[in-house]
């Protein structure tokens, strides 16, 4: 792990207990003002900023892993927990998938992926990440949930007529993903 991802991991943990304090599960008697609940929130976000930045930066970090098989070769699940997968197309057919990153961060590259109808890709971060590489001769609809995170979408706005197209559901709380070519 690297200094920055360990230094957000201490960032969380801090915000952790200051909520159990300001819940009554321990007792520390910190002050509690306005800056009470405003400053686990700042430590939260600047821990899983740091985490995120910590995983995706660090190319060493990231273990590509084999593609799963979903239920009748369908639909894929991947879950990732305080770490890093990746996971690569190179010519299979892509039918959709979920994403759950929790204190980690997940590649999806489909960019060689065989895609011929409109598939979906539901994806769930909490205090994680997610990337995704899309082929350029597919269109892109994204609806997403977001609780101080985001989705960015690098893959401009052009629609292609008569291609298939990838919707893409995200929920992203303390977390958030990319989409790219």
């Amino acid at each position: 792990m690297s200094r920055r991802t360990i230094i957000g991991i201490i960032f969380i943990v801090a915000a952790l207990i200051k909520l159990a304090d300001m819940w009554g599960i321990v007792h520390l008697n910190w002050e509690h003002s306005w800056t009470a609940y405003f400053g686990p929130l700042l430590l939260l976000y600047i821990g899983a900023e740091l985490v995120i930045y910590g995983f995706s930066h660090n190319p060493s970090q990231w273990l590509r892993r084999p593609l799963p098989q979903g239920e009748n070769g369908k639909r894929i699940n991947c879950v990732v927990r305080l770490g890093a997968d990746e996971y690569v197309y190179q010519g299979e057919p892509f039918h959709g998938a979920r994403l759950d990153a929790f204190l980690g961060g997940l590649r999806l590259d489909l960019r060689e992926a065989v895609i011929s109808d409109d598939e979906e890709i539901d994806v769930r971060t909490y205090l994680g990440g997610v990337k995704i590489h899309v082929p350029a001769n597919v269109n892109i609809v994204v609806k997403s949930n977001n609780f101080i995170g985001g989705v960015n979408n690098r893959t401009g706005n052009h629609m292609i007529s008569h291609a298939p197209c990838l919707h893409i559901v995200a929920s992203n709380f303390l977390g958030g993903m990319t989409i790219e070519n």
